[in-house]
């Protein structure tokens, strides 16, 4: 029964879960100084592993000093302060009974000047996105067009950040390559609009994100994990699909033809038909892959948590784990609960403490 699929164990690779609930990674904006986040955000992830979430995902961490940057107070993982400030919060999460796993990113087009080391903006092509940054209300800068040498770069980057979350005791790192950011934007024609290697076809903007899992994979040890995350919508142009069906389907196939233990599709609503078909994103995804598959969005109760369950491995929660430290809890007893509208998660990104 799904009820009972919710709470059971899962294993992948040498990795147990004790059940199939996760905390979604999110994009944080917390360190006060030396790309370590504040106590209390690091507290708040110990606290949902003591409170009995399976998996525990931290903040998304950028991969570099120059150009990953895309907003104000983000963490890292490659230097030695950093790895020695994150070792016992990885600890205490395994301690609770939870898996630790290290999201890693870039930001790419994402971003702004001023708040990047590097002073510039990169991309796969100098295309910016249509909106206005929510942050500073001006337009987005054109990026500049990632040259080899930038690919090699940034390709780097993730290995170093993969070897510091090995250094500081994860279990597993994701590469995120969703929601409109660098490896998202090198997949989608929305923003890719290359004519070399890196272009074009899909095989071809599947390119890059290769690279990237097959240069991290040999610095994870076989008996932890690598996820890789994926979408069809981004932070900016948030109602512009970025992949047609068939893309869709053929990134998957590539994906599970690759290195990874671990897909996780993080979408706005998991009940959503998807591309117009009669499939959810699950659904549809699972049709492309036999690999453990995650999924969320808009999941917020038993009775969700069950359905998405249906076609997934396991259920992430973003929102309702944010605010609700008693979430699992509550699922477990089938209270009712309600859907927070996105502006409640906007207490991530100040400075007021986390429950």
């Amino acid at each position: 029964m799904a009820e009972d699929k919710l709470f059971s164990e899962f294993t992948i690779r040498n990795t147990k879960f004790k059940n199939r609930i996760g905390l979604a990674a999110m994009t944080r904006t917390s360190s006060p100084g030396d790309s370590i986040p504040r106590k209390d955000v690091l507290d708040f992830l110990v606290r949902r592993a003591q409170k009995d979430v399976g998996v525990v995902f931290t903040e998304a961490v950028l991969t570099d000093y120059e150009s990953a940057q895309g907003y104000p107070r983000q963490s890292r993982m490659v230097t030695q302060r950093q790895v020695d400030a994150w070792r016992p919060v990885v600890r205490a999460i395994q301690d609770a009974g939870s898996v630790a796993i290290l999201q890693m990113f870039h930001c790419g087009r994402v971003a702004w000047p001023e708040i990047n080391p590097a002073g510039r903006i990169i991309s796969p092509s100098p295309v910016a996105p249509q909106q206005n940054n929510p942050l500073t209300g001006k337009p987005y800068p054109v990026p500049d067009e990632m040259s080899l040498l930038d690919i090699d770069h940034v390709i780097q980057g993730f290995v170093e950040t993969a070897r510091g979350a090995v250094a500081a005791g994860f279990d597993g790192v994701e590469i995120h390559g969703a929601h409109g950011y660098l490896i998202n934007s090198f997949l989608s024609s929305y923003s890719n609009k290359r004519t070399d290697a890196y272009g074009g076809s899909v095989q071809n903007r599947f390119r890059f994100a290769r690279e990237i899992i097959r240069a991290v994979r040999p610095v994870v040890p076989d008996e932890r994990l690598l996820s890789f995350r994926i979408s069809n919508w981004g932070v900016a142009d948030m109602k512009v699909p970025l992949f047609e069906k068939d893309e869709w389907r053929a990134i998957i196939s590539y994906l599970d033809e690759e290195p990874v233990d671990v897909i996780s599709v993080s979408t706005l609503n998991y009940s959503d038909s998807a591309f117009g078909t009669s499939q959810n994103m699950a659904q549809l995804t699972r049709g492309e892959t036999g690999k453990p598959l995650m999924i969320c969005g808009r999941i917020y109760d038993r009775a969700t948590a069950d359905d998405a369950l249906a076609d997934a491995d396991f259920v992430l929660s973003a929102k309702s784990l944010l605010l609700n430290p008693d979430w699992v809890d509550d699922i477990r007893n089938n209270r009712e609960l309600e859907p927070r509208p996105p502006e409640d998660a906007n207490v991530a990104y100040t400075d007021e403490p986390l429950l």
